[in-house]
């Protein structure tokens, strides 16, 4: 969140809005201080990005043999900008490439969950995207076991 003003727009009365930038768009964007609740969730802390990291490692995620079913459910999780959402798209998708099974949508999906949970992360923990993005690869790697 950049500032926190009272303006007035176009003849109504003035209300405060929270100004919002997002770096990985180059977006600013304005809301009523009083839909900001509804509209925004606070980002993550670093207990939860380290439970974030251990989840990662442990889990085990099946995603549908049917590639259509499996980028609805994918999308639907990264709209909702829940960040185990992203860790559960990342890990069950790292599972179905060392199977060698990933289509174009898959692929997708694969990149932008590594973005936002590298992001998120980076922000909970300090850490550089660079150093953050190194951490999630080997986090998921610890796990991932090719079918024979």
């Amino acid at each position: 969140m950049q500032s926190i003003d009272e303006r007035s727009f176009g003849g109504e009365e003035a209300s405060t809005f929270a100004q919002l930038y997002f770096k990985r768009e180059g977006l600013t964007l304005m809301l009523r201080k009083k839909d900001l609740a509804k509209a925004v969730r606070n980002p993550i802390g670093p207990k939860q990005a380290k439970d974030l990291l251990q989840h990662l490692e442990s889990c085990n995620i099946a995603m549908s043999k049917q590639w259509k079913v499996r980028a609805n459910a994918n999308q639907a999780a990264m709209d909702r900008g829940d960040p185990l959402g992203y860790v559960e798209i990342y890990k069950g998708l790292r599972q179905l490439e060392e199977q060698g099974t990933l289509r174009a949508s898959d692929r997708a999906h694969l990149n932008r969950s590594l973005d936002f949970l590298t992001e998120e992360l980076a922000n909970a923990l300090g850490k550089t995207l660079d150093q953050t993005r190194k951490l999630v690869i080997r986090s998921a790697a610890k796990s991932v076991v090719v079918a024979a």
